[in-house]
């Protein structure tokens, strides 16, 4: 069966995802002021220490479940197995539900969470687009779930 444009869509975008959250999200486990360095992460000086452990325990979660869904669904899609079709799902439901959660919260508590201007202009932009790719993602999924065995 031939695999079509939003097939690849999906895929292009979990890989760059994969990519984005394995510099991100797993150096900081491991170097955290580095990932700060590179805009990757923020300072404590935008959202203070509880922040920064927030955002140490997101690197967590993502590295141990959000990474290894998305991976698994990537190659499970290109295989066409259905575990990678849940494992995709899953996946893309955490893609929605993460950057709700950053946006509210950066929204909600501006004079807590001090970031520049640009951040939160991107942060508009980037977070939403995010959350439309897990929607899309999950309604293509369930559409095209029958060439899954």
């Amino acid at each position: 069966m031939k695999k079509g444009f939003g097939f690849w869509v999906l895929i292009s975008i979990a890989i760059i995802l994969v990519i984005m959250f394995l510099l991100g999200q797993t150096l900081s486990l491991f170097n955290y002021e580095l990932t700060v360095a590179w805009g990757l992460q923020e300072s404590s000086e935008e959202v203070g220490d509880v922040g920064v452990a927030f955002l140490k325990g997101y690197a967590f979660g993502d590295t141990i479940f959000y990474i290894p869904l998305l991976v698994l669904g990537i190659i499970g899609l290109i295989k066409r197995r259905k575990w990678g079709l849940y494992s995709m799902f899953g996946a893309l439901a955490i893609s929605v539900y993460w950057p709700a959660t950053i946006l509210y919260a950066i929204f909600i508590e501006r004079t807590a969470i001090t970031l520049t201007p640009d951040k939160y202009i991107s942060f508009s932009i980037l977070l939403p687009l995010i959350m439309v790719y897990g929607l899309l993602g999950m309604l293509y999924l369930y559409r095209h779930k029958k060439e899954y065995n």
